[in-house]
C-alpha cells in the first residue's frame, strides 16, 4: 500500500462515513466523493471495499488506544489510571459524533460474512484487554487477566449503553463498578 496524502484522505474520509452511517451504507462512490480519491487508485492500494474498510480500522485501533492511553496517563497511580479510563469514555460519549464502538459495529454489522473485519475488531478488543492487564498489574492485581477481562466487559457495556440506550452517563455507572471491582 503506498504511503500518502490521497491514501491519508482515503482512510479517513472511509472511516468518518462507515463510522457515521456503517458499512453497508457506504458505498464506493460515496467514499470516492468525500475522498477525492479516484477508483482506480482505491483499487490499486485495495483489492476490496472489504480490504479498505479492514485498513480503516486497524488505523482507528492505532489511533484509538493512543488516545484511550494517552488519557489515561495523566493519573499518577494505578488504581487512578485504571479509573480513568472511564473519565475518558465520559468524554468520548459526550462528542457529538460519538456513534458507539466502530469495531462493534463493524463486526455486527459484517457478521460471518468477514472474517477479515472480525479479525480486525477482535485484534482491537484483545490491544484494549492487554492495556487493561498492564494497568491491572500496575495496581498490585492478584489476578490482572481477570480484572482485565471484568473491566473489559465494564468498558464495552458502558460504550453499548452509551450509544443504544443513548445514556452518557453510562461511564460513571462502570466507574461505580470498576470501584467495587477493585475493592475486591
Amino acid at each position: 500500500m503506498e504511503t500518502n496524502e490521497p491514501l491519508q484522505r482515503l482512510l479517513l474520509a472511509t472511516e468518518k462515513l462507515i463510522y457515521a452511517n456503517g458499512i453497508n451504507a457506504t458505498g464506493m462512490d460515496a467514499i470516492v466523493n468525500e475522498s477525492g480519491v479516484a477508483r482506480k487508485t482505491i483499487y490499486r492500494n485495495f483489492p476490496t471495499k472489504e480490504a479498505l474498510i479492514a485498513e480503516v480500522l486497524k488505523q482507528r485501533d492505532q489511533r484509538w488506544m493512543n488516545w484511550f492511553i494517552d488519557s489515561t496517563r495523566t493519573a499518577a497511580e494505578p488504581r487512578a489510571r485504571i479509573l480513568g479510563c472511564f473519565d475518558a469514555l465520559e468524554a468520548w460519549f459526550s462528542t457529538p459524533d460519538f456513534n458507539g464502538c466502530a469495531f462493534i459495529n463493524a463486526a455486527g454489522e459484517c457478521g460471518s460474512s468477514s472474517q477479515l473485519i472480525a479479525d480486525v475488531a477482535k485484534e482491537h478488543k484483545v490491544n484494549l484487554e492487554c492495556y487493561l492487564e498492564q494497568l491491572a498489574a500496575a495496581y498490585g492485581a492478584a489476578e490482572p487477566q481477570k480484572i482485565a477481562a471484568e473491566l473489559l466487559l465494564l468498558i464495552e457495556g458502558a460504550i453499548t449503553v452509551a450509544k443504544v440506550m443513548g445514556d452518557k452517563m453510562a461511564a460513571r455507572t462502570g466507574k461505580q463498578l470498576a470501584e467495587r471491582l477493585l475493592l475486591q
